[in-house]
């Protein structure tokens, strides 16, 4: 079994930052694909940022140039990092941390961080 514990949610005026964080721990090696989805009230779950074990990412067009996936440096530790920047009213959503180890074809979801952005 894989868990993601996901951290750094909250609320934050526009304009703000936040740093989301979700680490991966179980039967884990290493992963093909991490990241992040959004879920706002009454739409569909969408992609955020995905990061390949390669280091490829890819991000939904209304966050490029703001936010920023990163994974941690010890790519042992399975890692991942969401900066956000220049934070906007409509970013507030449910953020979940997405994994899919290596070696499998299966997905794991973390629960959900809240993140809430005042105009």
């Amino acid at each position: 079994q894989v868990q993601l514990v996901e951290s750094g949610g909250g609320l934050v005026q526009a304009g703000g930052s936040l740093t989301l964080s979700c680490a991966a721990s179980g039967s884990i090696f290493s992963f093909k694909t991490m990241g992040w989805y959004r879920q706002a009230p009454g739409k569909e779950r969408e992609l955020v940022a995905i990061i390949a074990w390669t280091g490829n990412t890819n991000y939904v067009d209304s966050v490029k140039g703001r936010f920023t996936l990163s994974r941690d440096n010890a790519k042992t530790k399975n890692t991942v990092y969401l900066q956000m920047n220049s934070l906007k009213p409509e970013d507030t959503a449910v953020y979940y941390c997405y994994l899919v180890p290596s070696g499998s074809n299966n997905d794991y979801w973390g629960p959900g961080t809240q993140v809430t952005v005042s105009s």
